[in-house]
């Protein structure tokens, strides 16, 4: 009986999970800039208590591995490897875009078109993929910027629905019929369970000392104003 800690910290979103077996029977969430680092190990302890269970008696730890916020990823990743080391637990890895789209099936079990989770980066540039009803990857995760010809040739034979973050602000360029959108959160700790169940039962486990996040891209410091003008 897997009971495993999961954590989800790469949009917005600060997210922890617990689920036992591939059901999700404990979390704690809320949305809001710079929240991981104040809030992330608070609600981890809530979610494992509201769980009934003590950590010793995880059997893994989850975390969501991006495309997402440098530095999101960055505070959940190295918050799930922490707690590995301390309670000699292995880690699991799931790929954000992955869990985005396993969250929509879980909602809308008759659908049949395919999915395209969208992760704001900036402007019209989003980080994504697309997926099948059964997860298969259609097209690799990439950081592409949109316009109105995007996913045009996909959208001419079936149904796509977007959604993330990134997908609100895609919505007035892809105008095609088939394109679809759902507003709701699916960067969510609690759509990690089945996939993070899977991955235990396979041991399919990274090794702590050298798992590094999925940025997709560099890291790029801005400058702020006030260093420009002083530049």
């Amino acid at each position: 009986m897997a009971k495993i800690l999961q954590i989800e910290t790469a949009t917005a979103i600060c997210s922890v999970a617990v689920s036992v077996n591939g059901e999700t029977i404990s979390f704690r969430e809320e949305q809001g800039q710079n929240l991981h680092a104040a809030n992330l190990t608070l609600f981890i302890g809530e979610a494992v208590k509201a769980a009934g269970l003590s950590y010793q008696e995880l059997d893994a730890i989850a975390v969501s591995k991006g495309p997402g916020s440098y530095t999101g990823l960055r505070i959940g990743v190295s918050t799930a490897k922490g707690l590995c080391y301390a309670l000699d637990k292995p880690l699991i890895a799931i790929e954000t875009l992955e869990m985005m789209a396993a969250g929509y099936l879980s909602k809308n079990l008759d659908y049949s078109g395919l999915i395209c989770p969208m992760i704001d980066a900036r402007r019209m540039e989003v980080y994504t993929s697309i997926l099948d009803r059964s997860l298969n990857v259609i097209t690799p995760t990439e950081a592409k910027i949109i316009d109105e010809t995007s996913f045009n040739g996909f959208l001419s034979e079936q149904v796509i629905t977007f959604l993330g973050d990134g997908a609100a602000k895609c919505a007035e360029v892809l105008t095609h019929p088939n394109a679809k959108f759902d507003a709701a959160n699916f960067n969510s700790a609690s759509y990690m369970s089945r996939l993070a169940n899977e991955a235990f039962s396979s041991s399919k486990f990274e090794d702590v000392a050298y798992f590094e996040p999925f940025y997709l891209k560099d890291f790029v410091v801005t400058p702020s104003k006030k260093q420009q003008v002083q530049g």
